[in-house]
């Protein structure tokens, strides 16, 4: 196991003790209100044990705060970096600019074929975290999607209009949530829970649900997230179309990562099987950016087993995943995230930053604010007693 020295790179640890000291508990008063054993809790802190997502969301309901504060997130030294923080400001103006007509001197919305073809490009940059580019048109691919819908006459072609502000919507909730601006991934489901149910998709509503279960999540509130994919599945019937399958498997592998990260391994199980099962029949999909198939489930399965400090068996499961050619670099980055998470906690610190590596790769942007990340970083630094050039510079690339 990583050794620590807690020089700078406490990570989660430090931040778990920074907000208890405010709140004004000791390590055992934090531990009984968290049901967390004092013991392990005063190793999370000096960072000889991985906090586990189910450890640091009963920690944060403990300390009333969200995951993410835990996290430190935002990382506000690589927004001001990436420039992306002056952008946040605009994408909020075009959705409190929701139901404004557009004024007299702006210029007419392009036709709904033409903002079709932009926001099919914008989920293809969504699928690679090009989280940069996307904040730069979406305030004003929002501000002609909005024009449509406020003039639509109702009818297909206001359906049209509703089910692309839908998607306008998840995508400021993907980027919102990835750069850990949260107020704004919120901000942005509200609106497509609004526009989702104009769009004539039951799977648009369900999707949102899928999304704000992640909110609830990161909130701390699995069970709340739990309940509300099974409601989401039982609004979505099963017509047999593999786009409607593919949505209900992904709410299967949601409710599977929010049953482990609560507790409850045998329901997480049940999730999973069920997704499997549903896989089985689907094959690997893509539809509405969803990335759902056999793959996504053992990924999933490999996620929940490391939630579960199960990190030997996590990486067993790693090792058998091979992503296809045209895997979404986004999800691939995922699994490479994971993966180096499982072998920095089996020990395999070389393996777990060739890993590190290839999230790069796959997915720069996403890497460079994923949180998992960073507490990978910060225990591989405290593992050694001098780090290599390569790793300070990536823990300098990220902001650890």
């Amino acid at each position: 196991m990583p050794q620590s020295t807690r020089d700078g790179t406490g990570g989660i640890g430090a931040r778990i003790e920074e907000v208890s000291a405010l709140r004004g508990y000791s390590l055992r008063e934090l531990a009984r209100h968290a049901h967390v054993s004092p013991s392990m809790l005063s190793r999370i802190i000096n960072g000889h044990r991985q906090a586990s997502p189910a450890i640091v969301s009963a920690v944060a309901r403990a300390l009333s705060v969200s995951i993410s504060v835990l996290h430190g997130q935002p990382y506000i030294h690589q927004l001001q970096a990436d420039q992306l923080d002056r952008l946040i400001t605009p994408i909020s103006v075009a959705l409190d600019d929701w139901d404004i007509p557009l004024g007299q001197g702006d210029p007419p919305p392009r036709s709904l074929a033409a903002l079709e073809a932009t926001v099919t490009a914008l989920n293809g940059q969504r699928a690679r975290a090009e989280y940069i580019e996307i904040a730069h048109e979406i305030p004003s691919l929002l501000a002609e999607v909005n024009a449509h819908v406020l003039t639509q006459s109702p009818g297909h072609a206001l359906e049209r209009a509703a089910w692309l502000q839908a998607e306008l919507c998840r995508t400021v909730y993907v980027v919102g949530r990835q750069i850990g601006f949260l107020d704004l991934a919120r901000l942005a489901l509200s609106r497509m829970a609004v526009a989702a149910p104009g769009s004539g998709d039951p799977r648009q509503v369900a999707i949102e649900r899928w999304d704000r279960a992640q909110l609830m999540a990161d909130a701390a509130r699995h069970d709340r997230g739990v309940l509300l994919v099974q409601q989401a599945l039982k609004d979505l019937d099963d017509d047999g179309e593999q786009a409607t399958r593919a949505v209900r498997g992904a709410l299967h592998l949601k409710a599977a990562i929010l049953s482990s990260r609560r507790g409850d391994t045998a329901g997480a199980d049940d999730w999973l099987g069920e997704a499997e099962e549903i896989a089985k029949r689907t094959g690997e999909t893509r539809d509405y950016g969803l990335v759902f198939g056999p793959v996504n489930v053992v990924i999933h399965a490999m996620s929940a087993s490391s939630d579960r400090d199960k990190h030997a068996k996590a990486l067993e499961k790693a090792r058998k995943v091979r992503l296809p050619d045209d895997y979404p670099e986004a999800r691939a980055g995922h699994y490479w995230v994971d993966r180096a998470r499982a072998e920095t906690w089996t020990a395999r610190h070389e393996d777990a930053f060739t890993s590190l590596g290839r999230a790069r790769t796959a997915a720069p942007q996403q890497t460079r604010y994923h949180p998992g990340v960073h507490e990978t970083v910060a225990t591989l630094l405290r593992a050694r007693a001098k780090a290599s050039g390569d790793l300070l510079e990536f823990a300098n690339w990220c902001g650890v």
